[in-house]
């Protein structure tokens, strides 16, 4: 099976009954983006799509992409994005922990309602976006490692997540994605493992990083690369994968899915 189109979580029960729902409780909601996000957000000249409907922020939340499904589930439109000043409860790939430091990076998640052909690419679309949106923002030049890492060099810049929950509420089957990415843009206490493998774009560029230019240029690549996936463009968005990811293609990796390492080129 091709490795492109793998890399979506799903969630076989709706969101309320597979956790607790006081864990995905917002915290200090505060109506009001900070100003270093509504002016770049206000300036976006419409290229954000979709994800210029709704923008909720928190400064501080459990899991972005908790809030976001329970959201979801509650009936919220295709491109709600949620955004966090810091989660406390920040996941990654396979349940791994996201260190989400306050102030230290971004960490956001939208509502996607795609169909269910698109829904296989959606990961790798999102890694695409992410790429371009840092690149748009700071001039900052990553790769992408398979099935959801964005990385500068050896380390570890940011990452994707996709989780689908295809309980529909109608029985038609159409997914719910709730689409999720953080990025490093501070240098933070991270736990020594942590430090290790990972980076942040302020490390890389040696200046500051506008965490809402950020913010918006990844929004505005991930609704080009989404429009891509809805009209048909999926070789558009695989050639900008396999462009980014060229220096781990061909090579031997080991990965974890359900539960067992493989290996394999």
């Amino acid at each position: 099976r091709d490795k492109l189109v793998t890399g979506v979580q799903t969630c076989a029960l709706p969101i309320s009954a597979n956790r607790n729902l006081s864990t995905c409780a917002p915290m200090n909601l505060s109506e009001t983006l900070p100003s270093d996000f509504a002016e770049p957000l206000a300036r976006s000249d419409g290229r954000l799509g979709l994800f210029s409907r709704h923008v909720i922020w928190y400064p501080e939340v459990s899991s972005t992409s908790d809030v976001a499904a329970l959201l979801a589930e509650r009936g919220a439109a295709e491109g709600l994005v949620v955004a966090a000043n810091m989660q406390t409860a920040g996941r990654g790939r396979l349940g791994r922990t996201w260190a989400s430091p306050p102030g230290a990076g971004l960490y956001v998640s939208v509502v996607l309602r795609p169909a269910r052909h698109v829904v296989p690419l959606v990961t790798i679309a999102a890694g695409v976006a992410v790429a371009q949106g840092i690149e748009a923002a700071t001039g900052l030049r990553s790769q992408l490692k398979w099935p959801n890492d964005v990385c500068v060099g050896s380390r570890k810049l940011a990452g994707v997540l996709a989780e689908a929950n295809t309980n529909a509420p109608d029985g038609a089957g159409i997914p719910c994605v709730v689409l999720g990415f953080g990025i490093n843009v501070l240098p933070a206490a991270y736990t020594p493992d942590v430090a290790l493998r990972a980076t942040s774009l302020a490390g890389e560029l040696g200046r500051h990083a506008d965490r809402g230019l950020v913010f918006v240029e990844c929004l505005a690549a991930l609704a080009e690369r989404y429009g891509d996936l809805i009209h048909g463009r999926t070789a558009d968005v695989i050639g900008a994968w396999r462009a980014r990811a060229a220096t781990t293609l061909g090579r031997r990796v080991r990965f974890e899915t359900a539960g067992a390492q493989l290996e394999g080129v």
